[in-house]
């Protein structure tokens, strides 16, 4: 399997974290990396993105640019366990999925799938990773890419 794992872009600030949208920058930003997975071999054939508005906002964007469906997950929010995404990615045959989710999962996920533990890697906002895993599972996967705003 292959899997792009993103973080949402920049976002304001919301009494509510979940309600919290994508700036102007946040947007430019997502964008920009969208356009340089659209230059690469790695096109996802879906996305996955967590139901808070800026992962939405950012999947949006990405979908957009990448022509691809999104399908929102309840167990992508910031804190949720990444373990529960494996399990949900174990069942997954859509290859290259893309993930669009927040700190600190989306580096628990990376470093869960690259060196089996869940201590996390800090992402960027809108920075994405491509995974390459022959085998879905903790330390199977090599990281091929990584895209910047």
């Amino acid at each position: 399997m292959q899997l792009l794992i993103m973080r949402h872009g920049e976002a304001g600030w919301h009494t509510l974290d979940q309600e919290r949208e994508l700036t102007e920058s946040g947007r430019l930003g997502v964008a920009e990396v969208a356009a340089r997975i659209a230059e690469s071999p790695w096109r996802p054939k879906l996305i996955w993105s967590s139901p808070y508005v800026r992962a939405r906002q950012t999947a949006a964007i990405v979908s957009e640019i990448l022509n691809c469906p999104v399908e929102e997950k309840m167990f992508l929010t910031p804190d949720d366990d990444p373990g529960e995404c494996l399990d949900a990615l174990i069942e997954q045959h859509a290859s290259p999925l893309m993930i669009v989710s927040h700190m600190p999962l989306v580096g628990g996920l990376a470093t869960l799938l690259v060196d089996a533990h869940r201590r996390g890697i800090p992402f960027m906002t809108s920075q994405a990773v491509m995974l390459d895993m022959p085998v879905v599972g903790p330390g199977c996967a090599d990281l091929k890419a990584q895209f910047l705003p």
